[in-house]
């Protein structure tokens, strides 16, 4: 069962999953030890399933980052997601409900990458392209 503690230990993780035993213990009141229990009985029930690395993508030359929502042709999903190794640009992928099948979130160089992408994307399906901005 998962308690307020847990919560704020999760809390605190998912804002810097670096965190130290010590930093969380200082912020809510218990012992390092504590805190390192906690977290390991929290992976342990997969309650945390891992942890992650947030990047900029520009600093790595990637100038776009687009939203695709993608009305696969009928009987492609499995071709699709049995080919996903073959599309390094995309980070996030969901299946969905709707008028679309798939919701991807793209990492691209740039137009022309972009052009390209959509391009190999069209074997399996009819894609809608949708440009972020910016990180609310």
């Amino acid at each position: 069962m998962v308690d307020q503690l847990d919560h704020k230990i999760i809390e605190i993780l998912n804002k810097n999953s670096r965190a130290s035993f010590v930093d969380i213990g200082k912020q809510i009141g218990l012992s390092p030890s504590s805190i390192r229990e906690r977290i390991q009985k929290l992976e342990e029930t997969e309650v945390i399933l891992g942890y992650g690395l947030k990047i900029n993508p520009k600093k790595l030359g990637y100038s776009l980052e687009v939203l695709i929502l993608f009305k696969l042709y009928s009987g492609k999903l499995k071709l699709f997601v049995d080919q996903l190794d073959q599309f390094p640009e995309i980070q996030e992928g969901y299946r969905i409900t709707g008028g679309f099948n798939i919701c991807m979130q793209v990492l691209l160089e740039d137009q022309l990458h972009l052009q390209l992408f959509i391009d190999r994307l069209l074997q399996f399906g009819e894609p809608t392209t949708h440009l972020i901005l910016s990180e609310l």
